[in-house]
């Protein structure tokens, strides 16, 4: 296949990069900063509008749209709040229209969302036939998948909405540090739920999309085996050899993070259901053996 990876040289695009090229597929990268001399990428300002870029979705298969800057890395001002809907919405209405321009279009288009989708759901144990929430992260997701759609004019489209991935990078590294040093522990009571997948079946049920002609609409990118961030940093110190002993009190992850807190504090009990009635296998269901993997 000859697929393109927008936003591709982050940590879930260059494993997804990793994985097609080892089984003999071409990919090419749209990126922001091309490397200078590396072979396979291609410069792409994604500001909502089209470019030279486009002609790189010309008579290929696969469309992936990875876009987004990172949603824990910074303090929710309103201004931060702007940037991060409008790095995953004008980047995928950039390639909305540029299916416009070309006369062959890819088979299929596999755009990110995030699980995050769902909202704040207690103990209810989500499907993809659920509702957008109400909240700011579900409310984005929303609007992402809404600039996706007009893509079906042209493709299969396939929407990812990924749990947090376990893998060496992304956001177990940000994790790390306090863990190692002994500090980490669960987040306000520890019994939200924390919708997680490991990185090789991310890019296995990835994969497994793009030739499924089964497979539309949105997937819930996560592991069967949800935990309760209890359950995961208890597993988590495990892995490390490191007490969790130290709780993080609400008002003070509140003081250090802000409005990101109310993520943390939350979560969804979310189910691949799609995925599992496609026949998809998972390598890792376990967060002792992903995080054993991940941690290595």
């Amino acid at each position: 296949m000859q697929v393109v990876i927008a936003g591709g040289r982050g940590f879930l695009g260059g494993a997804l990069s990793r994985r097609l090229t080892a089984r003999g597929h071409r990919v090419t990268v749209l990126t922001r900063r091309p490397a200078p001399g590396r072979a396979g990428e291609v410069a792409w300002t994604p500001d909502g509008g089209t470019g030279p870029w486009a002609r790189t979705l010309e008579n290929i298969d696969v469309l992936v749209n990875l876009a987004g800057e990172g949603i824990g890395d910074k303090r929710w001002s309103a201004a931060r709040k702007r940037a991060l809907v409008e790095s995953r919405v004008l980047a995928t209405t950039s390639l909305a229209q540029a299916l416009h321009l070309v006369a062959s279009p890819p088979a299929v288009v596999v755009s990110a969302s995030g699980i995050g989708y769902y909202g704040p759901r207690g103990d209810d144990t989500i499907t993809e036939d659920e509702p957008a929430g109400d909240d700011f992260i579900a409310q984005m997701a929303a609007a992402w998948e809404a600039a996706a759609a007009p893509m079906t004019e042209f493709s299969r489209l396939v929407l990812l909405r990924s749990g947090l991935v376990m893998g060496h990078g992304g956001a177990l590294a940000q994790m790390r540090l306090p863990y190692s040093l002994g500090i980490g522990g669960r987040l306000g009571s520890g019994r939200q739920w924390l919708p997680w997948i490991a990185l090789d079946d991310w890019t296995g049920i990835v994969s497994h999309l793009m030739t499924d002609d089964r497979a539309h609409g949105p997937f819930n990118v996560t592991s069967p085996e949800p935990v309760t961030n209890a359950t995961f940093t208890t597993a988590l110190g495990r892995a490390l050899h490191r007490p969790t002993i130290l709780p993080v009190p609400p008002f003070l992850l509140r003081i250090a993070v802000g409005e990101v807190a109310e993520t943390l504090l939350t979560g969804q009990r979310a189910v691949p259901a799609k995925a599992q009635a496609l026949g998809y296998e998972f390598g890792t269901p376990s967060i002792d053996e992903a995080l054993r993997v991940a941690l290595a």
